[in-house]
């Protein structure tokens, strides 16, 4: 249970770390501008502009990279092939913050964006549905919205999303060429940034908050902000708070369990104790004391605990390798998982087996010998 719970706070982390490095996202806040009694969607406030970005560069020491983004649906097509997937728009620092590797070709740079190059790079589940007999994509031109565009480099792949999402989806351009030519627009739908280190992500998320007021002139107590930053341990704690919860019910039964088998070795003693009273007398009668017919049983419970301990996690173990193989699910063995079954093992002994043993220290020599 334990291996269950850790192997799914681990893949969550592991998930998000694909999405980018210590990324932190800043979008408009969708429930500022009100029309007609309805929220209008972030994606069409126009709150944040290329100053922000500049000035977030600038004043930000704990932000590392900063990208804009912007990102338009439509049809690619090359030649007989077509796809539905989405273009976007971003910087040249965009790939350094998803931490996005190009399998072949090359990346585009911030001249290509400043010249409004019609350019872009794309995931492997485009090139493998706008090219499916394999061939190399460099260099083809593609169309999306009527427009062609020159495919320069094939991203790595980087699998699905902790939302489920197919980040391979996806066609990338220079933010400007996106933004200008496809959608026509002078704001920016999103910014994506990343913090020095892990330990920075929250600092650097109040350093932007603080740039992003002042620019805005908004009041600095959070009260009217009109965008919202998401950092990647925000995102990281919010998923891992369900896989939390799942690893305390388990531990709750777990729990239920051990107190089930803590009763069942406290019966087996006290029968223990019962069926052995004529030998406890006469081990009695021949100098054993009280303490050593306690030691004698509460030695046994924990040998009986323990022993028990051990098939269990044999058991444990093979379970698991059971559930990864078949089940599919993620799961992580721990050292430390081990070696605390040992202890609750020996404490569940020494707590169920005390009562039982200091019964049988306590009983008359003379009244054990007699015992039929």
């Amino acid at each position: 249970m334990v291996a269950i719970g850790q192997g799914s706070k681990n893949s969550i982390k592991q998930q998000f770390s694909s999405m980018g490095s210590n990324m932190i996202l800043i979008r408009p806040q969708s429930n500022v501008n009100v029309s007609g009694g309805a929220t209008i969607s972030g994606g069409n406030l126009q709150t944040l502009t290329m100053d922000d970005i500049q000035a977030i560069k600038k004043d930000a020491p704990d932000i590392s990279f900063v990208s804009p983004a912007v990102q338009v649906s439509g049809q690619a097509i090359n030649g007989g092939n077509n796809w539905p997937t989405q273009m976007m728009g971003v910087g040249a620092d965009y790939f350094q913050i998803r931490d996005w590797q190009i399998a072949y070709g090359r990346l585009f740079t911030s001249l290509d964006d400043k010249a409004l190059k019609k350019v872009c790079v794309i995931g492997q589940t485009v090139k493998t549905n706008l090219f499916p007999d394999g061939s190399n994509p460099v260099g083809s031109t593609i169309r999306f919205a009527n427009i062609p565009m020159e495919i320069i480099g094939v991203l790595t792949a980087k699998g699905s999303s902790s939302f489920g999402q197919d980040q391979d989806d996806v066609i990338i351009a220079p933010f400007t060429t996106v933004q200008r030519r496809f959608l026509g627009i002078t704001w920016v739908q999103t910014i994506y940034a990343s913090s020095v280190n892990s330990q920075s992500s929250q600092k650097a998320s109040d350093e932007i908050s603080d740039i992003l007021r002042k620019d805005h002139k908004l009041p600095m107590d959070g009260s009217n902000d009109d965008f919202m930053i998401r950092t990647e341990d925000e995102l990281i704690s919010t998923m891992s708070s369900t896989s939390q919860l799942l690893t305390v019910l388990l531990s709750v039964i777990a729990g239920i369990s051990l107190i089930v088998g803590g009763i069942g070795i406290m019966n087996i003693m006290y029968v223990s104790v019962t069926e052995r009273t004529k030998e406890i007398g006469l081990r009695m009668s021949i100098g054993a004391r009280g303490k050593d017919i306690l030691n004698q049983f509460l030695i046994e419970a924990i040998l009986i605990s323990i022993t028990g301990g051990l098939i269990g996690v044999i058991l444990g173990v093979s379970a698991t390798e059971m559930v990864s193989i078949f089940l599919h699910w993620p799961t992580e063995i721990t050292m430390s998982s081990i070696i605390l079954s040992f202890i609750v093992c020996a404490i569940t002994g020494i707590f169920f087996g005390y009562y039982p043993a200091l019964k049988a220290s306590k009983l008359d020599p003379i009244e054990a010998l007699r015992y039929e």
